[in-house]
């Protein structure tokens, strides 16, 4: 009496079909980058020593290290992140909280969804226009860090208005009907529930931030400086032109044809372990949730 019909064979052999697709979907995903992080460990792996991390580049580029390229990518990032992230929150905290629904805030909303696909060479040139001539910094670690604040401020605007508005509404209700203001509920209860949602935006700003060159190749980093920097005004190597410019501007010897690949797994790594810091403090903040 309670045999399987054919209908109900046929529906799992089409789930089970359906199953399998998205199982060889999700693996086509997870195969070029298991192709690609096993070629830079492989020619990329026995280039990495403590002389190729903390040493200055000699012999134009083809021999030495990659120091002052680590320690401006880590400036550009720093900086970076210290202009956009306030601002982004601010921002979305506004058009989330306090902004009205109408013509205004939705042409906001709007502008912040096309600067989110604007190339990354014209985000480079308004850096130019904007920072290093009109603003007068010149070409520096400013005018290149605020040109990546502004191409990365749209990840951190609505990564953090997703996450405010996954804060229960009854939350804000109940600190209202406790004669709280609008700007303590916020501080209180909202941005320290939405929290981990915003620090999922800063580490998409992080990756896309390191890994980007046509904006700081214009505003203030250069292909070679064999020295470090002192501050915001000045002008910086990067770990991503580095890797372009040996990549395709200096001819390598056969000795130091990995080179790049040694670049490119430092990136990586660089990336990853910013990006590890902030998912663990990340977990750490959902663990103190109480919904």
């Amino acid at each position: 009496m309670f045999a399987a019909t054919d209908l109900n064979a046929s529906n799992r052999r089409k789930q089970g079909l359906i199953k399998t697709l998205f199982l060889l979907m999700t693996i086509l995903l997870i195969v070029p980058v298991l192709i690609i992080l096993t070629v830079l460990i492989v020619k990329g792996g026995p280039v990495i020593s403590f002389e190729f991390l903390f040493s200055d580049p000699k012999d134009e580029m083809t021999a030495g290290g990659i120091f002052p390229a680590l320690i401006g990518t880590v400036w550009l990032v720093s900086v970076a992140l210290l202009a956009s992230v306030p601002l982004g929150i601010a921002a979305a905290v506004y058009l989330s909280e306090y902004a009205p629904d109408n013509w205004f805030t939705r042409t906001i909303n709007l502008a912040i969804i096309n600067l989110a696909g604007v190339p990354s060479i014209v985000h480079a040139l308004f850096g130019v226009g904007a920072f290093v001539l009109f603003f007068k910094f010149g070409t520096s670690i400013l005018a290149a860090s605020l040109t990546l604040a502004v191409m990365t401020l749209p990840i951190v605007i609505v990564a953090t208005r997703e996450s405010l508005q996954a804060v229960p509404q009854a939350f804000r209700e109940a600190c209202w009907n406790m004669g709280a203001t609008r700007w303590q509920t916020i501080r209180r209860i909202v941005l320290p529930n939405s929290i981990s949602g915003i620090l999922t935006g800063v580490i998409l700003e992080v990756s896309r931030t390191a890994g980007e060159t046509a904006p700081i190749m214009f505003t203030g980093a250069a292909i070679f400086l064999p020295f470090l920097p002192e501050g915001v005004g000045d002008q910086t190597m990067a770990m991503s032109l580095h890797l372009y410019a040996m990549a395709t501007q200096v001819p390598l010897p056969e000795h130091a044809a990995n080179l790049p690949y040694g670049v490119a797994l430092v990136l990586i790594g660089m990336v990853l372990a910013m990006n590890a810091i902030s998912i663990g403090f990340r977990m750490w903040l959902r663990g103190k949730k109480k919904w």
